[in-house]
């Protein structure tokens, strides 16, 4: 994990609420967004990016990082309160 996302991880402790965790559990990249990364994806499994789809590509790598670690503490904290 990045320091930039071990920060993060901590910062989002304190922050997330219930509310806010029952939101993140649900969210998801529309249908614009997954084909322009999967496009991505393709091409950079092909070795054919350009420097300018290597920079989006991580961009949306490093976004997805976030919302996946904003995603695990949500269930971890909604499945502490049921129990």
């Amino acid at each position: 994990m990045s320091r930039a996302l071990m920060v993060f991880d901590r910062l989002m402790d304190a922050m997330i609420t219930p509310d806010m965790a029952q939101q993140l559990v649900r969210l998801q990249a529309d249908e614009a967004i997954q084909a322009r990364v999967d496009e991505l994806a393709d091409k950079c499994n092909e070795g054919l990016l350009t420097s300018d789809e290597r920079e989006e590509y991580d961009a949306y790598v490093t976004a997805f990082e976030y919302i996946a670690l904003l995603q695990a503490k949500s269930r971890a904290l909604l499945s502490h309160q049921r129990a």
